[in-house]
């Protein structure tokens, strides 16, 4: 038997229409798994009713989306799409293989996966895949890849939408804990072949865009759900809302179980079932939502680094990498190779190898835009000249804060990872 050579085995597999009897497995497991979820689903258009090849995309809230779009679409057999670094994990290694699970690179020109996608298309099968490229950080949609419209017009077949709620609040990027209250799934056609040929590719890119227009704390307070959160509703909460919005100060949230605070200045909250702050004090300065804070620290980046042409964040890593001759065990997602100096400033993203410059880098933002967090918010992860890297913050945990400053140092700098319309007002101070 060969040795074992991962990115060989993916670039060259023959991928098929997922074969029956696994997909029927893996609806069956999904379906037992998800009826502690209150899941309701609605079919405004049912995918079945497509003979052909198609489409379907979703706003992608959680790393449990693809279990609500199988379900929905169900008998009908997708090929979902997953992140290139996820099939060299272990323990997911036997499902993406025999689901016929689709490779491709975040964010980067990925042949490979393109190459995967195109093949279940003229086998007459429907992909599945969200054109956000990644799940939501904070409860609200990130724009989707750019581009994504040509590439639907250059496949001409039909675009159907599964409209997701309340998978942010089950499963959220701080907290991987499964929390339980009610979730909803909504399936509509979005694109006809006609529309796409009516439309030009930035047209789609905006329609989507609207269409994925949703924050789940906004949701959550009018549905007025009670969730189950195992009585830690803060827990790493401060991986996200990491900037006091009374005083400033970074990084010095901290948070419990059931609260959030600030260690300078005390000012802080705590959570209910229902997703709702409360301050700690009378004189606490608490944003609406989670949302709302991050959109706050957001500003904050955008007003900081556009007053000062020397701006410099840095960070000590630990940096990992995929291996290629074995899978990656553990559930982690890559393998430690190095540790050094992360850093960003106005000319682009940075790293430094202390005794080791084999992975030393400097790129542009017109080659990096934005940030995945491909397990959870406590680290983050860069294609670097095509290779997946995990960055593992060593002194506190900033990885939300560099997701944001590398999109809004490129939207400075270069900006066709846009922003959207209804967000103009955070940039109102260059009009001026």
């Amino acid at each position: 038997m060969g040795k074992l050579d991962i990115r060989k085995d993916i670039a060259s597999r023959k991928y098929k229409q997922t074969n029956r009897f696994f997909y029927w497995i893996y609806r069956t497991v999904m379906k037992i798994v998800g009826k502690k979820h209150r899941a309701h689903y609605e079919k405004v258009d049912d995918v079945n009713d497509c003979k052909g090849p198609c489409f379907v995309i979703f706003n992608h809230l959680s790393r449990l989306d693809h279990m609500y779009v199988m379900e929905i679409c169900y008998p009908r057999r997708i090929n979902m799409v997953a992140g290139y670094s996820e099939f060299f994990r272990s323990h997911l290694h036997f499902a993406f293989k025999h689901n016929n699970i689709l490779p491709k690179k975040q964010y980067v020109n990925d042949f490979v996966g393109t190459k995967a996608i195109m093949s279940i298309i003229k086998q007459g099968g429907c992909v599945a895949f969200a054109p956000e490229g990644l799940a939501s950080n904070d409860g609200t949609p990130k724009p989707i890849v750019p581009y994504t419209g040509h590439m639907l017009k250059k496949f001409k077949v039909p675009v159907y939408f599964v409209e997701l709620r309340g998978q942010y609040l089950q499963n959220t990027k701080v907290c991987l804990d499964e929390r339980y209250g009610e979730t909803y799934a909504k399936i509509s056609l979005l694109f006809s072949p006609e529309d796409l040929e009516k439309y030009s590719g930035e047209e789609i890119d905006a329609k989507i865009n609207e269409a994925f227009r949703h924050d789940e704390y906004e949701w959550q307070k009018q549905k007025r759900i009670k969730w189950d959160m195992r009585s830690r509703p803060c827990y790493r909460l401060d991986h996200l809302l990491y900037r006091c919005p009374k005083c400033g100060r970074e990084f010095e949230m901290e948070s419990g179980d059931d609260y959030i605070r600030c260690r300078a200045c005390g000012n802080g909250a705590t959570v209910d079932d229902y997703y709702e702050f409360h301050p700690l004090t009378e004189d606490c300065v608490i944003p609406d939502s989670p949302s709302k804070w991050a959109l706050d620290e957001r500003k904050a980046i955008i007003d900081e680094i556009r007053a000062n042409p020397q701006y410099v964040f840095a960070e000590r890593v630990k940096i990992g990498r995929l291996t290629n001759d074995e899978y990656v065990k553990n559930k982690g997602t890559s393998v430690i190779v190095g540790e050094g100096v992360f850093s960003v400033d106005h000319s682009g993203i940075h790293y430094r190898g202390e005794g080791d410059s084999k992975y030393d880098f400097d790129v542009d933002y017109s080659l990096v835009y934005t940030t995945t967090s491909e397990q959870d918010a406590s680290f983050f992860n860069i294609y670097i000249g095509g290779e997946y890297t995990d960055f593992f913050p060593q002194t506190r945990m900033c990885a939300m804060k560099v997701n944001m400053l590398i999109e809004e140092m490129h939207r400075l700098h270069v900006n066709f990872y846009k922003n959207f319309p209804w967000l103009d007002y955070l940039y109102e101070d260059d009009k001026k």
